[in-house]
């Protein structure tokens, strides 16, 4: 069963879809974001999860703090249940002495990753790419590609792939920190490259 790991909606099972997505683990999504938490890049963030399936990693955030989570996904049926799983995580938001102004932003996109990259003039603090571990590194390479412009300068990207895939192609404007493994799933960490005047 898939489910929040902490933050208010901590606990909370998700819905996921029956076929075509790969949710990620709870025990992999903890360690990520005990990662994340360790740098303090959670709270407050503004967070794109791409190739959403369940939305699990941006609703994680938005339980632990975010203040604007996109969850983005292709498939019609897994969007439904990333819109199914937004409101049982905002329904658990805590009410009392917390003004519904305080409470995440969470919209959910039902269109290609690399066609809401494309359209978006949003900008991020926090990326998730999970795609499917088929997905083409070509067409990977492309998504980081067009991601790069529209990272903040502090801003993290954490992809997970198969531990068998190579090293995404980061190109020009992201830079990888580091890599973990866990069993059979391996989570890249990268960064926007820093411009220099």
């Amino acid at each position: 069963m898939t489910r929040i790991v902490a933050g208010f909606a901590g606990s909370l099972p998700l819905a996921v879809p029956k076929t075509g997505t790969r949710p990620t683990s709870d025990r992999v999504r903890e360690a990520i974001f005990s990662a994340l938490d360790a740098r303090d890049v959670v709270r407050g963030a503004r967070v794109l999860d791409l190739y959403a399936g369940s939305g699990a990693l941006g609703l994680e955030a938005a339980s632990r703090g975010a203040r604007i989570v996109t969850l983005v996904e292709n498939s019609f049926g897994a969007a439904q249940l990333c819109r199914k799983n937004t409101d049982a995580v905002l329904r658990a938001a805590p009410k009392k002495n917390a003004p519904k102004k305080n409470a995440p932003k969470i919209k959910v996109s039902s269109q290609a990753v690399q066609t809401f990259l494309a359209a978006t003039g949003e900008g991020f603090d926090l990326v998730f790419l999970d795609p499917p571990y088929d997905l083409a590194e070509t067409e990977l390479g492309h998504n980081l590609a067009a991601l790069a412009p529209l990272l903040d300068a502090d801003a993290l990207v954490v992809v997970e792939r198969s531990s068998r895939s190579p090293e995404p192609a980061w190109g020009p404007g992201l830079t990888s920190e580091r890599r973990k493994d866990y069993g059979d799933t391996t989570v890249w960490y990268a960064s926007p490259v820093a411009v220099r005047a």
